[in-house]
């Protein structure tokens, strides 16, 4: 099929912050002050929020909607992330100082907990995550003007849903970061008119492939691949990686999970059936 080698992954201790999957949903605590308290971020309240704004002075706020969504309307100050460009092992270069307060939003909440999840796996010690601006109340910037959020039930109509590329193998459910080329947006597309299964067996000890029922366009380019990288293969066969292989290839995404999780759902001979499936967003 191709050329591969194989490397031992080493991953750098910044990576995993403990063993334990983390996010929405694991291992919550609460703290003193009463924050929500996950093993790799911190949920607080909008007014939470505002207070670290007013007392702090090393942090940045970080929007991960969509570009329309935030020139539409941003918190003054906000830099612009939106989630599905952040990859958990390729830390954004907006942020340089892992030790710098990062305070995330979204438009509802579910987009800044998965950006605050991956920042966090990525070794930044101080993610914070304050739900939607739906529900801000203080200042929106909309370009050079700085206004009181009025937004309408209508405007807010106008934000439309977008499609999450979502992968179901046995019991595991997991999300796709899709990249942003025309093979993604074709693969997408077609997963969009209903769920696509996908017979797969192992390859090299590190992938598992599989034919596609149609060809996408490709867009190739030398790649060593991670742990969850789903690739687009001569453009007719997806590939998921469960270990590293350098070749040239389209990258379709990357499953959000764990190497862990990655390997004890794709790893070993054992043949899988991947069904792919599209969420939208609220």
């Amino acid at each position: 099929m191709k050329k591969a080698w194989i490397m031992t992954i080493v991953l750098p201790a910044l990576l995993l912050v403990g063993c334990t999957p983390a996010g929405p949903g694991f291992g919550q605590i609460m703290d003193g002050d009463g924050m929500i308290r996950t093993f790799d971020y911190t949920s607080i309240t909008q007014e939470e929020a505002k207070q670290m704004m007013e007392q702090e002075d090393d942090y940045v706020i970080v929007d991960v909607r969509r570009e329309d969504e935030y020139a539409a309307g941003h918190i003054p100050g906000a830099i612009l992330i939106p989630n599905e460009s952040i990859a958990e092992y390729e830390a954004p270069h907006e942020l340089e100082n892992s030790d710098q307060i990062i305070l995330v939003y979204c438009r509802t909440g579910r987009r800044s907990k998965e950006a605050a999840d991956k920042l966090a796996k990525m070794g930044y010690s101080r993610v914070y995550e304050f739900g939607g601006i739906e529900d801000w109340d203080g200042e929106i910037e909309v370009g050079e003007q700085s206004t009181e959020q009025t937004a309408s039930d209508s405007e807010k109509e106008d934000m439309s849903p977008m499609p999450i590329l979502g992968v179901i193998v046995g019991d595991n459910v997991f999300t796709i970061y899709t990249e942003d080329n025309s093979s993604a947006e074709a693969f997408v597309e077609k997963v969009k008119h209903g769920n696509v299964q996908i017979d797969m067996h192992d390859y090299g000890n590190f992938e598992k492939v599989g034919d596609l029922p149609w060809e996408l366009p490709t867009n190739d380019e030398e790649i060593t691949t991670a742990p969850g990288d789903v690739i687009l293969y001569e453009g007719d066969h997806v590939t998921i990686y469960y270990d590293e292989n350098t070749w040239n290839f389209t990258k379709l995404g990357h499953i959000n999970a764990t190497p862990e999780e990655i390997q004890e759902a794709f790893g070993g001979k054992d043949d899988i059936t991947a069904e792919f499936f599209v969420e939208w967003t609220e």
